[in-house]
């Protein structure tokens, strides 16, 4: 296998783009390639097979995904509140809408997951970890509610987020009917003021 790291790393780039925009059945090595810039033949250097290239993609869409620590620093610094919480959760929208591509390929890293049991195993190992990692941070912060309130914030969130970047239009489009001033930002504050006990 070869090994330029940098190389590496731009083709596993060239990959979660694949994934985003054609899908899993899309990700071949030949479409890495050409989205890469690379001559034919170069991922499958870098690359035993294609469960190979989706444990690759996953593991740096979870890179990418993952905050500067000094920009979680900077965002603690008021005192923990309902507000602060809002306010991690207009962040965590914003980082998602700041890499679509990579939300957009893990959504399809999700779907292939349930027809290949090792990628299956991989994302959850990894999202649960990130799930108790982000539930330990939540108390450890202080931040309010207990646990069962942050797992809920969890699963409202995952949904919001699944309806922002796949259906936008059923909760904020002009025809959704569900409230006309709804965007995203007024439905974080709606999840967290209903699920987060004021502090």
């Amino acid at each position: 296998m070869a090994r330029n790291p940098e190389r590496r790393t731009a083709l596993v780039d060239a990959a979660i783009e694949v994934l985003a925009d054609e899908g899993a059945r899309g990700l071949t090595f030949r479409a890495v390639d050409a989205r890469a810039g690379v001559p034919v033949g170069t991922s499958s250097n870098y690359f035993a097979n294609r469960d190979d290239l989706f444990m690759q993609a996953a593991a740096r869409i979870t890179v990418r995904m993952t905050p500067d620590p000094a920009k979680v620093e900077q965002a603690m610094r008021p005192a923990p509140s309902r507000a602060l919480v809002a306010d991690l959760m207009r962040w965590l929208v914003q980082r998602m809408d700041d890499d679509r591509t990579g939300y957009l390929a893990m959504l399809e890293l999700r779907l292939e997951a349930t027809r290949r049991p090792a990628l299956r195993d991989r994302l959850t190992q990894t999202v649960r970890a990130n799930v108790d990692e982000s539930a330990r941070f939540h108390r450890a912060a202080g931040l309010p509610g207990d646990a069962d309130a942050f797992l809920v914030l969890y699963l409202a969130m995952t949904g919001l987020l699944l309806e922002h970047f796949t259906l936008p239009a059923v909760l904020t489009g002009p025809e959704s009917g569900y409230r006309a001033e709804a965007t995203v930002n007024r439905l974080v504050e709606l999840v967290v003021t209903r699920v987060i006990p004021p502090s």
